[in-house]
């Protein structure tokens, strides 16, 4: 089973950690995606450049709006992202309970919905 687990943080919570802090954590962020990746668990991941970067789009009546303003309904924002098989729910909870990121916000693991053919 494929899951999306989508990992949310205040970001500036992030923007006051010590560098030292950083920089460690991206360590180990580096290194558990590896392991993940090397374990067969990991299809893709990565960090996601901070929310002002964003761009809404959408679509009303058949007309598109586009918006640079994000919405800010929540102090966490979506940073990173995991696409991950695992056996079952309990599996992957157990894979992104050892995401560092973890530690400073929190992981919304959701499973893909599998399409069958048109």
């Amino acid at each position: 089973m494929k899951y999306l687990c989508l990992v949310y943080q205040e970001e500036s919570i992030a923007d006051t950690l010590p560098e030292s802090t950083c920089d460690a954590t991206a360590g180990e962020v580096f290194d558990h995606r590896e392991e993940l990746r090397l374990s067969g668990y990991l299809i893709a991941s990565s960090t996601l450049q901070p929310v002002q970067a964003a761009t809404i789009v959408r679509v009303r009546n058949g007309r598109v709006s586009i918006s640079d303003v994000p919405c800010l309904e929540s102090k966490e924002q979506l940073g990173e992202f995991y696409l991950i098989e695992a056996r079952d729910l309990n599996d992957a909870i157990r894979v992104v309970s050892r995401i560092p990121s973890a530690r400073i916000g929190r992981i919304e693991v959701r499973p893909l919905r599998e399409l069958g053919p048109r």
